[in-house]
């Protein structure tokens, strides 16, 4: 059900923030037994999940083994993918698959085998074990999901209500030696009222989704702000890894076309990248790696961003045409009917591309029951760094960590004793007023894009790192003193967090003197001997 008229305290069991497949999952996993509360800022389907074209990564053929998935996943990772959360993950996969055919999921199937899904193979992969619904793998499983919570009697939604930031004791004066540190609620925007609203729960679950709109150019959608990694840093959490981004090879390049982006199993079945005709026409991807198209995403990255470079190109193209109709059809109906809303026939002609900020590989850092450094809150999805995509993410392993850490934060928390929700105090807005210039946020977050763009961006240099961090400590200052004289909107509050993510990146890419999957440095282009992540630890308060 949907609260329409709210009570200046919400009181839950758990508050799960972000509507994704990690959210959602989590929150049907939780209630049989707990009352959840859902919040999301905008409507339940506008996260990144239900834009993943690909699929979910899992072992179900028999000339499959988890040992190869695994070792997939640890080549991908550049070393720095942790063993025992990539086995961790990749051995629970097949369960969430059953799960969400249990709830529904039309996954492809076979043709003319009853009941055996259809698996593809994506970059990176050794084998065919990518589950899918056609090329729109994350919208079928959105629906399905979001029509189940809809469904649940003890789930409550919370649509348009933006988090503004965690209750912790320590920031109500709470804590002592014998009662530390907890997540106690949080204050969240309701855009219907413009109030700033207390959410009670002695359980937090943080599933905002990751930080690509703090890129110029990016594949997530607008609500991909870095909300939950910049919350869980002011309430005392540690962050890591936050300096690998992973730049999507493969997004549309079109005047009109915003953030959509060309799946990864368009180069697994078949897909060749070219330079345009200007150019010469020719291949190039088997100039730069042995694996061409099937290289990981980072190295296609590189290669497409090296070869712009060095003809002074826009953009590069990717071809499926040799395919037949049928099969483009039967493979890529959305991709093959949104590129035609362009005037880009896949059938007859390449399709123009361009590298995109995708995927944070980083995040809050959690063990493998999704807790943080702060008792009572959890992290899962993409806002968590769980040691799974170490230095580089591999293709369609993002939407089944969801759903294992789903999982496993929900039973920690059915294994827990369930202390009563605290009476929280309100939110305080009685010393600010309303702003009188927002050109100041839509200003600053332009700002913000473009430099971390053109400074932080595929290839980076200690020059350019520190320029960015030079104009995001002055942003850092208008920006709290814009915060504490007007009352919040949801602009100022992604701006607020996006300006946190972008000092999070930089630095992580500071203290990283080598080039390691995704962090590439011209300065440092060489590979350490030694695989260590990178742990942000906040000051303390």
């Amino acid at each position: 059900m949907t609260d329409s008229t709210a009570p200046v305290q919400h009181v839950f069991d758990v508050l799960v923030v972000g509507s994704g497949l990690a959210g959602l999952t989590a929150a049907l996993q939780l209630a049989p037994t707990h009352r959840v509360a859902v919040l999301t800022k905008r409507a339940m389907n506008d996260g990144s999940s239900g834009w993943a074209q690909g699929g979910i990564a899992a072992v179900m053929a028999e000339d499959d083994s988890f040992d190869s998935h695994v070792d997939d996943t640890l080549v991908a990772g550049a070393g720095l993918s942790d063993p025992a959360a990539t086995r961790f993950v990749v051995e629970n996969a097949p369960k969430t698959i059953a799960w969400l055919q249990e709830m529904g999921v039309p996954f492809s199937q076979e043709d003319g085998q009853n009941g055996r899904l259809h698996l593809t193979r994506e970059g990176g992969h050794s084998a065919r074990r990518i589950v899918h619904v056609t090329d729109a793998t994350g919208a079928a499983v959105q629906r399905t999901l979001i029509g189940q919570v809809r469904r649940t009697p003890n789930i409550t939604l919370f649509e348009n209500h933006t988090l503004v930031d965690l209750i912790t004791a320590r920031k109500l004066g709470h804590t002592s030696a014998a009662e530390p540190d907890r997540c106690l609620g949080l204050y969240a925007l309701d855009e219907a009222t413009d109030k700033v609203l207390t959410f009670s729960a002695p359980h937090t679950i943080l599933a905002t989704g990751g930080a690509g709109k703090v890129y110029l150019y990016t594949t997530n959608p607008d609500t991909a702000t870095g909300d939950g990694v910049a919350a869980a840093w002011r309430a005392g959490c540690r962050a890591a890894n936050m300096e690998f981004i992973q730049f999507h090879p493969t997004c549309l390049y079109h005047p009109h076309a915003k953030s959509f982006l060309i799946s990864e199993a368009v180069r697994g079945e078949g897909g060749r990248l070219l330079l345009p005709e200007s150019a010469g026409g020719t291949r190039f991807m088997p100039l730069h790696d042995e694996r061409a198209e099937l290289a990981p995403r980072d190295v296609v990255a590189r290669a497409i961003d090296f070869e712009m470079k060095k003809h002074g190109l826009d953009c590069v193209h990717l071809d499926i045409s040799h395919q037949p109709l049928a099969f483009i059809l039967a493979h890529f109906p959305n991709i093959y009917a949104r590129c035609l809303e362009f005037g880009i026939d896949i059938s007859k002609q390449p399709i123009p591309v361009v590298p995109a900020a995708h995927y944070t590989c980083g995040g809050v850092l959690t063990d493998l029951d999704g807790r943080t450094d702060l008792p009572g809150l959890y992290a899962i999805g993409e806002t968590a760094c769980t040691g799974l995509h170490g230095a580089n993410r591999l293709a369609s392993n993002s939407l089944v960590e969801c759903m294992v850490f789903a999982r496993a934060a929900a039973q920690d928390i059915v294994r827990t004793p369930r202390p009563r929700a605290p009476v929280l105090p309100e939110w305080d807005d009685s010393r600010v007023t309303d702003a009188d210039e927002a050109v100041v946020i839509s200003h600053n977050w332009d700002e913000l894009r473009r430099f971390m763009w053109d400074y932080v961006g595929i290839v980076r240099t200690n020059k350019r790192l520190e320029r960015a961090a030079h104009r995001i400590t002055l942003l850092q200052g208008e920006i709290q003193e814009y915060y504490a004289h007007f009352h919040v909107t949801r602009d100022l509050l992604e701006l607020r967090n996006l300006v946190q993510a972008a000092e999070l990146i930089v630095r992580s890419a500071q203290a990283r003197h080598e080039s390691r999957g995704l962090h590439f440095s011209r300065d440092y282009p060489a590979m350490a001997a030694t695989a260590t992540p990178t742990i942000l630890v906040p000051p303390a308060a």
